[in-house]
């Protein structure tokens, strides 16, 4: 349009400084599509659905922060950093105010809806069936999503309603899995290549087996057993396979990963957003990694967490301890005192000095992208992956009564750590989810896994016991003030 409407102009012009008058002024445009007639091509709906997948980047911004309402990361107090108003204090000890904290839960709940509109108003542009479905597949997901963190929320279905009914869990829920059984046969069982980062069957049967495994707490019916199948489909594909080092999942440039079920790529200079070593590393690992900027010093682990790991658990080099060096191997140190990062951290709030600057277990589960130009790695943040898979069924089958099915499931995992099968006696519940901690530590399935096995609210480390209520996130109070329809979860009013 621009482009014609300039050559338009020119043309005039000319004639005007000829001596002849330009009176038609109406733009004749040659390289405009109409609305209604693009997506026709493969190559114009990949234009329309490109950037609805670019709002799945989001997934690690609207998760990293809200994970510290869990046991397996802490957000201490470093002299005057990150005390940010106790937010993050709030958060941990269960706390948070619906008011005083409302941005907090209110960028999660804005990431969901406005890519669910966004895909609203794209899918009347679409013609091709297979796409329509791969694209209401995400729209589920986001839907998924907000009915994870806030229950009782909005289903968003068509474009034009400003104020949509607020339906229940069990209603959300439902619609959901209505949604996702609906397009599953259009759905490509294509994976890597062109389907990299996108949605066919097998993350939709990664998304059914998540909403079955919790289902009792979403709609008080269990549905083991359908967890169980869709995890079958998954594995019994033979199309994922897990790496021989689980870190294999997280390095630099893991998108040939042939455990990965789903992956949101980034690239530190193409598509930014992936900073994790930036929260969790102390100000000098600058040195250590050649980082164009000091980190911030900011999410550690809890110290009983990091404890489940046992010595020779080749899963506890995801964690950062110890004396620290620089690039060049010597040791650093931290105002005079040996730069060593200690599990421990001894209180919440801690005063400005070394000892509170070096407290706590940082993550290097993600690979940290040494040389680096700018703040942002290129590593694809995982959303699904097929350890995650072997658990979930290991998990159903034991809930089933099918011990030596679940003996099966969680031996290949601890095998591949390098730790001693379990036995069915050593097989209970609360060893499932330590399991499941140690192996998908970081990758935000923590709150929903505490809440499946009762312990959300429980006490621990700087934690007193908290409210059932809480585990649900408040409905924020900027989409309250929009939509009269919705109203406050219980225990926030």
């Amino acid at each position: 349009m621009f482009n014609s409407t300039i050559r338009v102009w020119g043309v005039c012009l000319a004639l005007l400084l000829a001596g002849q008058a330009c009176t038609n002024l109406d733009e004749k445009t040659y390289d405009v599509i109409p609305t209604d007639q693009f997506g026709q091509t493969a190559a114009q709906q990949a234009a329309l659905i490109g950037p609805l997948y670019s709002g799945l980047a989001d997934y690690y911004g609207n998760s990293a922060g809200l994970n510290a309402v869990t046991d397996e990361q802490i957000v201490p107090t470093r002299g005057g950093d990150w005390k940010d108003g106790d937010n993050w204090k709030r958060l941990y000890q269960h706390t948070w105010d619906p008011t005083t904290d409302n941005g907090q839960f209110n960028g999660p709940w804005t990431w969901c809806y406005n890519n669910i509109t966004s895909i609203n108003q794209q899918l009347g542009s679409i013609t091709d069936e297979n796409v329509k479905a791969e694209l209401r597949a995400l729209r589920a997901f986001f839907h998924y999503k907000a009915m994870d963190m806030f229950g009782n929320v909005i289903i968003a279905d068509q474009v034009g309603t400003s104020t949509p009914a607020q339906k229940t869990r069990t209603e959300v829920f439902n619609w959901i899995e209505k949604e996702l059984l609906e397009v599953y046969p259009k759905l490509s069982s294509t994976v890597g290549g062109a389907y990299y980062g996108r949605f066919n069957k097998p993350v939709v049967n990664m998304i059914l087996a998540k909403m079955y495994l919790n289902a009792q707490v979403y709609t008080g019916t269990a549905r083991w057993a359908d967890a169980v199948t869709r995890c079958d489909s998954i594995i019994m594909s033979g199309k994922f396979s897990l790496t021989a080092d689980l870190l294999d999942n997280f390095k630099v440039q893991n998108q040939n990963s042939p455990e990965i079920i789903l992956a949101t790529p980034f690239d530190n200079s193409k598509r930014g957003g992936f900073n994790v070593h930036m929260a969790t590393l102390h100000y000098k690992h600058q040195l250590t990694y050649n980082l164009p900027a000091s980190p911030w010093n900011g999410y550690a682990t809890v110290v009983e967490f990091y404890n489940s790991f046992t010595a020779q658990d080749l899963r506890k080099k995801m964690w950062i301890v110890g004396q620290q060096y620089d690039a060049t191997g010597a040791p650093m140190d931290d105002d005079g005192i040996p730069m060593v990062i200690t599990p421990e951290i001894p209180a919440f709030e801690m005063p400005a000095g070394p000892a509170g600057r070096l407290a706590g277990a940082r993550s290097q589960k993600y690979e940290i992208q040494r040389n680096n130009t700018t703040n942002d790695m290129s590593n694809d943040f995982v959303i699904f992956r097929l350890g995650d898979v072997y658990l979930m069924r290991g998990e159903a089958n034991f809930r089933l009564g099918r011990t030596a099915n679940a003996l099966a499931d969680f031996n290949v995992i601890r095998k591949r750590a390098g730790v001693p099968d379990y036995t069915a006696a050593q097989l209970t519940l609360d060893e499932i989810l330590a399991e499941r901690g140690r192996e998908l530590a970081w990758e935000y399935h923590r709150r929903q896994d505490l809440i499946r096995f009762g312990q959300f609210t429980k006490a621990w480390r700087f934690k007193p016991a908290s409210e059932k209520y809480r585990e649900l996130f408040p409905i924020p109070r900027d989409q309250i003030s929009l939509n009269p329809n919705l109203k406050q979860n219980p225990g926030y009013n």
